[in-house]
């Protein structure tokens, strides 16, 4: 077994607020660790500390501006992999083109796994993902990859705002989330419905109807993976509403926010919005009914099960 003295968390530009959350659930500092551009654009990185024989975890989550964060991690994966760690493993709150997981349509790129190729290819020994947007990207890897959920720290979250049971109702967005709102609905109870989610162009849907479940005077919560545009998310919304839900609450791992998001989100009869820290929330997009809640310990502990080589499924038992 290896000591805890080896173990060291490291972190490029993409959330260093989170990596810092990280490193202190584990008693620790960040490594020392240098990223920086060359005049012409180019990522510079210099491990400033001796990182033989080392356990380490590089914390870089591939969000807003994607290319450039994906960039900044394969280049300090090099940088590790020519400075003879004993092991490296690539913490990714949130990935990146894991939208582009299937050939949905003739001539188009599963660029997913060649994210996934890029980082083996670049030095990771390991992976660890948290809500990855298809459970099938774990096979993407030809590496070990552990999948984490934050359904823990947001279920945790709902409970602490004490909804009577009679009066809540889990809400899937679409179909394809059933799945995930049946796993919600069993830790914090209420009844179950689902919105029919059509699907009219790549970046456009509408909401046609409502499945299963009583929303008058209920309290309605929504659970998905992540907030892009929320362009489905207010229009499962709109369908709550029109089904006489007298509260909506809205939440998701990762809060990408992009597009008119906040626009939509602002006009939207929302009580609160409730994401993770997986991917920083900056000023321009902050609004008074946001809360962010952290998943720093959930990713401390799972880190210190890789470390101690023990099994991180048993955090989600």
């Amino acid at each position: 077994m290896m000591t805890p003295t080896k173990l060291k968390i490291f972190t490029g530009n993409a959330n260093r607020p989170l990596a810092e959350r990280i490193a202190d659930s584990l008693g620790d500092s960040l490594g020392k660790l240098s990223v920086t551009r060359f005049p012409d654009g180019e990522t510079s990185v210099r491990i400033e500390e001796d990182v033989r024989g080392r356990d380490v975890f590089i914390v870089q989550p591939t969000c807003h501006p994607v290319n450039e964060n994906l960039m900044e991690l394969l280049v300090i994966l090099d940088a590790f992999k020519r400075s003879s760690p004993a092991r490296i493993t690539v913490v990714l709150p949130y990935y990146g083109y894991a939208r582009q997981d299937r050939k949905d349509v003739g001539r188009v790129p599963i660029t997913a796994k060649l994210v996934a190729n890029l980082i083996t290819a670049a030095g990771a020994s390991r992976v660890l993902a948290l809500d990855l947007h298809a459970a099938q990207i774990q096979g993407f890897f030809d590496i070990p990859l552990d999948h984490l959920h934050a359904a823990p720290v947001i279920n945790e979250y709902i409970r602490k705002l004490e909804i009577p049971n009679d009066q809540l109702v889990v809400l899937s967005p679409d179909e394809g989330s059933i799945k995930r709102a049946l796993s919600h609905q069993k830790k914090i109870g209420g009844s179950l419905a689902i919105v029919d989610k059509r699907r009219s162009t790549a970046t456009e849907t509408h909401q046609a109807n409502l499945i299963g479940g009583d929303l008058r005077d209920k309290v309605a919560i929504l659970f998905d993976d992540m907030i892009s545009t929320a362009g489905s998310l207010v229009g499962a919304v709109n369908v709550a509403v029109q089904a006489g839900a007298r509260e909506i609450y809205a939440c998701a791992t990762h809060g990408v926010l992009c597009g008119s998001a906040i626009e939509r989100l602002k006009n939207a009869p929302i009580k609160q919005i409730i994401i993770t820290d997986t991917i920083p929330l900056p000023p321009e997009k902050q609004l008074p009914n946001i809360k962010v809640v952290s998943v720093d310990f959930l990713v401390a502990n799972a880190i210190k099960r890789i470390h101690h080589n023990e099994s991180v499924s048993k955090l989600f038992e």
